[in-house]
């Protein structure tokens, strides 16, 4: 017998079962949920680029839109880079960073940003920042006063190896009074500004060893502090990091929505990167970011409006912690250069960012069913994710794929009764799922 024929058989068995027991014969493919002692919520996380809120005074923007930014269940607000941007060999990139301990003046004031971070926090938010230790701008301070803090090449600074990023120079971390430095100027931010914690710019261009100093220091000063690495290698969960990047996530979810992987394959594609996961530890996962938007919209990346939406209701429930960009909601259509200021018009997508909103407020309402990991389940051309506790069961079914699909529907027997969480409404279920193009279902039981 096949085993995809197999999976079809025993899922029965399993599905919309609510007396919370272990199936012997539960396929694999979702991890063990038994060692959670309790359902988490998996935090949402948003990232907003000052450069589409305003082209001057963004920090009391993005303030001003917190109430639209909590809506789309975000628990983690990371701002992208507020400090001055160098202006020598500049590009105008936010990562080119300046200064260290100020806020660029064109988003603000350092109480524009307190003022944020104290009504994020009202709101049940947490705010990180962008942080760039990797390299500094040529017209930081430290350039002229501590040359030696940077890396050289026959007696001349130089920008990061391997790289094209000429508009920045490479930070050495052999220097001991530089890392004391770099650390400090993070732990101002928790103090003076009270952020929650950072995102950490190319990681793993910094030495593994600074980070397990550095985070055991913010801790100290922020126990829960949020510490997100931009690198997918599990070594920096174990020096001090909460999240890492989903990478090969993101690649699998691109191939699946443009049918270049099967469902199959894509389950087994993602498999590694949740494995061995400790409690507490998160893989953040995304249709886009910064980096690909300004590349390519996510639009243009998985089939148009619906298919990005459908991309991102897959992302948001088949575990593990999920990003949603600035302008993301809205369906931008075009790319978009975090270099420039593009002022997004939050009103002229407002219905698409109302699925957006909908979608969200189903995660907030299942939250408590999501106990450890889930389980994935391929019946052909639809993905369906699963997940159990004691009192309740919860089954989401998507379709990656520009056509209509009816399949056998994973499920304990037809006539079931079962609440759709998007509508409301309750549904009996077939012994078929029948979804349009780019559709997407969320039950329970």
């Amino acid at each position: 017998m096949k085993i995809k024929s197999l999976l079809l058989f025993v899922l029965p068995a399993l599905l919309f079962s609510c007396n919370g027991k272990d199936n012997p014969d539960t396929p694999s493919g979702g991890g063990d949920s038994s060692k959670y002692v309790a359902a988490e919520r998996i935090p949402v996380f948003y990232e907003a680029n000052p450069k589409v809120f305003a082209s001057s005074g963004s920090l009391k923007t993005i303030t001003g839109r917190l109430d639209n930014i909590k809506a789309l269940g975000t628990d983690i607000l990371w701002l992208m880079p507020i400090y001055p941007i160098g202006q020598e060999k500049t590009v105008n990139s936010p990562y080119c960073v300046k200064d260290y301990q100020a806020v660029n003046s064109s988003y603000g004031t350092m109480d524009d940003l307190k003022s944020l971070v104290n009504t994020a926090h009202q709101k049940g938010m947490k705010v990180i920042l962008d942080w760039v230790p990797n390299h500094t701008a040529w017209d930081h301070p430290w350039v002229k006063e501590h040359p030696d803090w940077y890396t050289q090449k026959d007696g001349e600074i130089i920008h990061p190896e391997g790289t094209n990023w000429t508009d920045v120079a490479d930070l050495n971390y052999d220097n001991k009074d530089m890392r004391a430095a770099m650390k400090s100027a993070m732990l101002y931010w928790l103090k003076e500004a009270g952020v929650d914690g950072f995102r950490c710019d190319y990681a793993d261009g910094v030495p593994v060893d600074f980070w397990k100093d550095a985070i055991a220091s913010i801790r100290e000063q922020k126990k829960d502090a949020v510490m997100l690495a931009e690198v997918g290698d599990k070594a920096f969960l174990t020096a001090g990091f909460d999240y890492i990047y989903g990478w090969s996530y993101e690649w699998g979810l691109e191939q699946l929505f443009n049918g270049a992987m099967s469902v199959e394959k894509f389950r087994e594609h993602i498999g590694g990167e949740t494995q061995d996961l400790a409690s507490g530890k998160h893989i953040l996962r995304f249709i886009t970011n910064h980096d690909q938007a300004s590349e390519d919209s996510p639009l243009s990346k998985f089939g148009g409006a619906d298919g990005a939406l459908a991309a991102f209701a897959m992302t948001a429930f088949i575990g593990e912690s999920p990003l949603i960009y600035s302008s993301q909601e809205v369906g931008y259509d075009k790319p978009l250069s975090f270099f420039n200021v593009t002022v997004m018009n939050w009103t002229a997508g407002q219905s698409y960012t109302k699925k957006y909103e909908a979608l969200m407020n189903a995660y907030d309402e299942v939250s408590g069913i999501r106990k450890g990991a889930p389980k994935y389940y391929s019946t052909g051309e639809l993905v369906s994710i699963y997940y159990e506790n004691a009192e309740k069961s919860l089954l989401v079914v998507v379709n990656p794929t520009s056509k209509a699909v009816s399949e056998k529907a994973p499920m304990e027997r037809a006539g079931e009764k079962v609440k759709d969480v998007l509508t409301g409404s309750s549904e009996t279920l077939s012994s078929t799922f029948s979804l349009k193009a780019y559709e997407y279902k969320i039950y329970t039981k």
